[in-house]
């Protein structure tokens, strides 16, 4: 059973609990969903230990209240339907629409989705090596890296020297969006040799964190989740 996409209400819980967590490079909504599109889409599965802390920060305030693990529980939840939501669409070859904002100009520009995406490959940049080598497939990242260094502070790191038109902006972000489908086909064969070579034979990566107080922490520490994310302070 596919999971249901999250309501605008949720999207809302979602990104007010996201801005909450002592992150010192904190995501909004746009890059959350580029990085959890790039894990998704890569060639390996990625632990929750290893993207958690990502999102949630390294350096967490610690805080044992009833109230905090009622909202991370909530957070953590959303967090998971939402990447079973890209997972599905991916697997079953349904159109990718990435989740993009408008600006106070009224633009959707794309860079912040873009540069979640290259955090995302971040993760395991390693592995992500052979695509960007691929002088027949290495096109698929083009639109991503565009709009990701659009505004890059070095100039030379920079697609454009002019700034980006209206049509060429839509073209690199539904280029990007290809990307993400063509990128996920690309790395399927990695993908199921890591299944078998685990004993798993899933070919969608499902994501399920339904956690007590008692269960262990899915960050990977060892620890229970009472006693580890679980006791993240949310100011």
């Amino acid at each position: 059973m596919k999971s249901q996409p999250l309501t605008d209400a949720e999207f809302e819980r979602l990104s007010g609990v996201l801005q909450r967590f002592d992150n010192k490079d904190p995501m909004n909504l746009e890059q959350l969903d580029g990085f959890l599109a790039a894990l998704i889409c890569g060639p390996v599965n990625v632990p929750p230990s290893e993207y958690l802390p990502k999102i949630l920060g390294d350096d967490m305030v610690l805080d044992d209240t009833f109230n905090g693990q009622a909202v991370l529980q909530d957070f953590l939840s959303l967090l998971m339907r939402h990447w079973n939501v890209i997972a599905d669409t991916l697997q079953s070859d349904e159109i990718f629409l990435p989740l993009l904002f408008e600006d106070e100009d009224g633009t959707t520009r794309a860079n912040d989705w873009a540069t979640g995406f290259l955090r995302g490959m971040e993760v395991r940049k390693d592995q992500w090596a052979a695509l960007v080598d691929d002088e027949q497939h290495g096109g698929l990242l083009v639109p991503i890296f565009a709009l990701a260094h659009e505004h890059d502070a070095d100039p030379d790191m920079r697609p454009y020297k002019e700034p980006i038109s209206v049509e060429t902006r839509e073209k690199l972000i539904v280029g990007a969006a290809a990307g993400v489908t063509g990128i996920y086909h690309y790395f399927e064969a990695d993908r199921l040799l890591e299944n078998k070579l685990y004993g798993s034979s899933a070919t969608v990566r499902r994501a399920t964190l339904m956690i007590g107080r008692n269960d262990p922490c899915p960050c990977g520490s060892g620890k229970k989740f009472k006693h580890c994310c679980g006791r993240t302070t949310l100011h």
